[in-house]
């Protein structure tokens, strides 16, 4: 964990929901009364976020104490208590729903991660997480994914080059944007691993005839043209597999031999799991 970023994340967010006070609590709560809260699971799913939790309730009230009873990665059923809280009730309010916001989504995003990542079981194949996260929370949901057992993908642009479509349609090509990136980190020496998208069989063997990257993704291939290009490329670059990937059929993209999967389903459209922050 990052404990700067998280840090800071807490900050703003509290700010954001606290603002110049939580006026229900202050006007309905005696000042110094103590009390307990459990974590209560709702749903069925692996549980993501405690760790987090437990920074939260740090930043809001050091004082506060928790109990950890089920930790991240934990496989849980309804009624199940995660954690217990316990010491200022005004606190525990105030970090109620940004505890509850974030453990929710990030045990949705851990459950959908490990729902792939059993159908994978067997193959050679993981699953990776994508940049199609939700602003200012990349950062935690890609935490769910690792949580989950998945593999995380690039973080930003920062940390890895990607050629996609449109940076070959920029560029002028496949050879001129590959040999554009690798004169770019040669001149501002940068050591980032290349990767470039490709679209078809024709375009395949453009990269294959420049080379220098480190990794191909093959974009909307069907399974015949997926087994053929692994097959091509087998040993010289990674593989990865995108788009059209869906629970129902990723197993049989794995079964094509690519060594990953990227599935953007799993930070951009996941149900969180219900969980409920309830005082003892």
């Amino acid at each position: 964990m990052d404990k700067e970023l998280i840090h800071h994340f807490i900050v703003e967010a509290l700010k954001e929901d606290v603002g110049d006070g939580d006026h229900t609590s202050l006007s309905t709560i005696p000042a110094g009364t103590t009390g307990k809260a459990k974590l209560l699971v709702k749903d069925e799913g692996i549980l993501a976020g405690v760790e987090l939790a437990a920074e939260i309730f740090n930043v809001v009230n050091a004082g506060l104490k928790l109990n950890v009873f089920l930790n991240d990665g934990a496989v849980v059923k309804p009624k199940d208590i995660a954690f217990e809280v316990e010491g200022s009730a005004q606190s525990i309010l105030i970090a109620e729903r940004l505890v509850l916001n974030c453990m929710q989504r990030m045990s949705g995003i851990a459950t959908k991660t490990r729902e792939i990542v059993d159908l994978l079981k067997d193959t050679n194949t993981k699953v990776l997480d994508t940049r199609k996260t939700t602003p200012g929370l990349r950062y935690l949901e890609k935490w769910a994914v690792r949580i989950g057992g998945g593999v995380n993908h690039r973080f930003g642009l920062y940390d890895m080059i990607l050629i996609k479509d449109n940076h070959v349609d920029y560029a002028g090509g496949i050879r001129q944007a590959i040999e554009n990136a690798n004169q770019y980190l040669a001149n501002n020496n940068k050591k980032l691993a290349i990767e470039i998208e490709v679209r078809n069989l024709e375009e395949l063997d453009q990269v294959l005839q420049t080379g220098h990257v480190n990794r191909i993704l093959l974009d909307n291939f069907n399974f015949d043209n997926l087994r053929q290009a692994v097959n091509i490329i087998q040993g010289r670059f990674i593989t990865e597999a995108s788009g059209g990937i869906t629970v129902d059929n990723i197993r049989e993209y794995a079964d094509c031999g690519v060594d990953y999967i990227s599935v953007g389903a799993l930070t951009h459209s996941v149900k969180s799991l219900d969980l409920s922050l309830k005082a003892v």
